[in-house]
């Protein structure tokens, strides 16, 4: 879209990025299936090259398809650019790739989902980087975490599994202090109900695979660049304020300025990692972005239903959804999340792990996957899956229990929901 008026959300979930194609004519955007792309001249091969000029070379880096998903995911969430990839793990690699260097640290929150706990906590540790895990409620802890060698901090707007609200006002105001980026995974929340670049994020990640696709058909990733950071500021980001070998010693902020994380990503990122997301699943994500709005508005009301439902039945012993007024983060989702508190929340079964098992394997509506954020509603047992690898202390932290569920609420009737709980309930606890 051109530059000029200032359009709703709503207009640019649809519009943003895309344009008829030039060729054809044709209104949504195309699958670009293809590898390769020809240059017109050998000058204009050494250009793109070179990053002289900006255009396609192969797909591992750059597709037609992929780019207008970029374009759009980027202007939901406020950034000057973005970066999309094959999976969420895929984009916190991406995301940390150009700030990190063999003994650097981030600091991350405890409540976390367990797989990027695992990701962090273990498989990062390959590449000479750690992570310090912290109650991201004690801002103390967080300061105090924050060392020489830290180089992010790292949370979720709204956590998985727990719904967990972050004060990331409070959170940005600390990585301004010290000097590091805020990397913010938006996934649970979508740009629709939390745009984290307005609260000091200097990163935010996606895994697209949920609510964005919202259908659950492909994985995807992003990394969006709120194009905000100096990295120049000191010798922390070399990777992004020094000379590159790769490019004849082209500084990458020095040449892009906002840019300059965004290029990185996909001149270094993309070529060197190849975590490159295919144009086929740019394409049901651009589908699905199209109805982001409605689908999180329903998502909300019917989360809202349900919660409140679950939280007077005596069969549970307690529910976590912010949305709730006896949640303690009631009062930050009017800040943080002004459009609602979303669909993800963990609720305690009476009867702990065993009634747990039970309730799943009752439900009827509820699909029993490793996923959120789809149309249909999902249920899973987060001690024994998602986060089943953690240790008791971990898994406590994190909001996922051996008596909790975690539920990801579609956008079924209410009723039905309600219903099918209702009947499972009984079935898990008599």
């Amino acid at each position: 879209m051109t530059d000029g008026p200032t359009y709703g959300f709503d207009t640019l979930q649809i519009h943003a990025g895309a344009r008829p194609d030039p060729a054809t004519g044709a209104r949504q955007t195309p699958i670009y299936q293809t590898t390769a792309y020809v240059f017109r001249d050998a000058e204009h091969a050494a250009a793109l090259f070179n990053l002289q000029e900006v255009g396609y070379i192969y797909s591992r880096l750059t597709n037609p398809t992929v780019a207008v998903l970029q374009e759009r995911i980027a202007t939901l969430e406020g950034g000057v650019g973005a970066v999309c990839c094959s999976s969420g793990h895929a984009a916190q690699i991406m995301a940390l790739f150009p700030l990190m260097q063999p003994g650097c640290n981030i600091v991350a929150s405890t409540r976390l989902y367990g797989g990027t706990i695992t990701q962090f906590g273990n498989t990062i540790k390959r590449f000479g980087w750690s992570a310090t895990f912290v109650d991201f409620d004690d801002l103390d802890a967080v300061k105090a975490a924050i060392d020489d060698n830290t180089r992010a901090v790292f949370c979720e707007s709204i956590a998985n599994p727990g719904g967990y609200i972050t004060d990331l006002d409070a959170i940005s105001a600390v990585t301004d202090e010290a000097g590091i980026p805020l990397i913010v995974d938006n996934t649970s929340a979508t740009p629709y109900l939390c745009r984290p670049i307005e609260h000091g994020a200097t990163l935010v990640v996606h895994s697209t695979t949920k609510y964005l696709t919202g259908n659950g058909t492909v994985t995807g990733g992003c990394v969006v660049d709120s194009g905000k950071f100096d990295w120049s500021a000191n010798d922390k980001f070399p990777s992004l304020s020094q000379p590159e070998p790769a490019y004849h010693g082209l500084k990458f902020h020095e040449t892009f300025g906002p840019l300059a994380y965004t290029f990185h990503g996909i001149a270094i990122g993309l070529r060197d990692l190849g975590m490159t997301m295919n144009p086929q699943a740019a394409h049901y994500t651009l589908m699905g972005i199209e109805t982001l709005s409605l689908r999180m508005e329903r998502h909300v009301e019917n989360a809202e239903k349900v919660a409140n439902w679950l939280e007077d039945d005596p069969r549970v012993d307690y529910v976590t959804y912010a949305g709730l007024e006896s949640s303690p983060y009631f009062d930050r989702v009017k800040s943080i999340c002004p459009k609602g508190a979303g669909g993800l929340f963990t609720f305690a079964v009476k009867g702990g792990y065993d009634a747990c098992i039970k309730l799943v394997d009752a439900l009827e509506i509820f699909s029993h996957v490793a996923n959120l954020g789809d149309t249909r509603s999902l249920v899973i047992h987060s001690a024994s899956t998602t986060h089943r690898q953690l240790t008791p202390e971990q898994q406590e932290a994190a909001g996922a229990q051996a008596n909790v569920v975690r539920i990801s609420i579609g956008i079924e009737n209410a009723e039905d929901l309600i219903a099918d709980l209702d009947q499972a309930l009984s079935k898990a606890t008599s």
